[in-house]
């Protein structure tokens, strides 16, 4: 009686033992299941800061570049605006220098007519032929 009184004991203590054991196998496992889930929030969370700082770094960058743009732009466009601006101006004093050749020439040409007026003319039967050609054969 004594035996199966302490085999029984012995058996419910195994027993205990065994539910102990098992609860503790399950607190184990839901807190390492916590703890897993923990971590991938975290990693996700991380994760998504990482996305939101490089998607802010790139908008930043793009702004950048945007705003250089528009200054190279507004350089060139200045630029060609001087080009152009200088283009006129050298057009401008090739006319001057056009018209003024063209009254030079026109005065000159005045001048020369005034003075090939005055001019005595040439002999018209000069060297023997009457009219300046000649009139048949020798």
């Amino acid at each position: 009686m004594n035996k199966q009184l302490e085999k029984m004991k012995q058996n419910q203590e195994c027993e205990r033992r065994k539910r102990i054991a098992e609860e503790k196998h399950k607190e184990w496992v839901q807190k390492k299941r916590e703890e897993e889930r923990r971590e991938r929030k975290q990693k996700l969370s991380k994760e998504m800061m990482e996305k939101v700082t490089r998607e802010l770094e790139k908008m930043q960058l793009q702004e950048k570049a945007d705003i250089k743009y528009k200054e190279w732009l507004k350089k060139k466009r200045a630029e060609e605006a001087e080009k152009k601006k200088k283009e006129k101006e050298k057009e401008k004093e090739r006319e001057a220098e056009l018209l003024e050749k063209r009254t030079r020439a026109e005065k000159i040409f005045k001048e020369w007519l005034q003075n090939s007026r005055n001019k005595p003319q040439p002999a018209l039967n000069g060297y023997g032929f009457p009219h300046g050609k000649s009139t048949g054969l020798y």
